[in-house]
């Protein structure tokens, strides 16, 4: 990731959100009108570039009013910092370097026992660290993601599914959600192998009738992904369908 992302509506969940959890993001409210932002900008960028663990996230208020509506910003420069999706410091105007290395060295706690299992990322240690953290995002999102992995059987699928009901809906779950409902078909949609055009097909003829079929038909579009054409043109057949 560059030092700084430059953040739109638009990508206000997957850039600052999303990358929240297990990070913390340290987001900057600024415009171009702004001289005292224009001071703290660069001071931001350099002690984040040298502090691990830490991500900076850049917000045009002009540009952008739904995200900074979002912080309920009266002035700028504002400085936001967001860990696990919740705002967790945050201070307003143009500090000086050494305000800002203390501020942003305090951020970040040493890491707990339930984090450090974690780190590890292997099943047994990310089911520990939930027995001590049953919350904690980054342990259940971790471990949905190994219980569809490698085929599962439908009871792997199935706990994956209860673990992320606990954890606020993202791009990345519903994508580990889609491909625990899809268990082998997953495969089917991202490893490009033929007959995908023809079941979404078979299913676009069920979807108005059928929540079955339409979850079945969203998860296969989730597993191709925005990027894919298709995606977007099946989506518009959907949409024709239902309404």
């Amino acid at each position: 990731m560059p030092v700084a992302t430059d953040v739109t509506d638009a990508t206000f969940e997957t850039d600052i959100l999303d990358r929240s959890t297990g990070a913390t993001v340290i987001v900057d409210l600024w415009a171009s009108w702004c001289g005292p932002c224009r001071t703290l900008g660069p001071i931001l960028e350099k002690v984040v570039d040298e502090t691990p663990g830490v991500e900076l996230a850049k917000i045009d208020v002009d540009a952008n009013p739904r995200s900074a509506a979002t912080f309920q910003v009266q002035s700028i420069p504002a400085v936001y910092a967001i860990r696990d999706r919740k705002v967790v410091d945050s201070f307003i105007g143009a500090l000086p370097e050494p305000a800002v290395r203390q501020w942003i060295s305090g951020l970040n706690p040493p890491p707990t026992e339930a984090e450090l299992l974690i780190a590890k990322g292997d099943e047994q240690s990310l089911r520990q660290a939930i027995s001590l953290e049953p919350a904690n995002q980054r342990a259940l999102l971790g471990l949905a993601t190994l219980l569809v992995s490698d085929h599962p059987d439908q009871a792997r699928r199935e706990e994956a599914l209860g673990l992320l009901a606990k954890v606020p809906e993202s791009a990345e779950t519903r994508h580990i959600a889609a491909q625990a409902r899809l268990g082998g078909e997953a495969e089917e949609a991202t490893g490009g192998a033929g007959g995908i055009e023809e079941k979404l097909d078979a299913l676009l003829e069920r979807v108005r009738g059928d929540e079955a079929a339409r979850q079945e038909f969203l998860d296969l579009l989730e597993m191709l992904g925005p990027d894919d054409p298709r995606t977007a043109a099946y989506r518009k057949q959907l949409t024709a369908r239902l309404f």
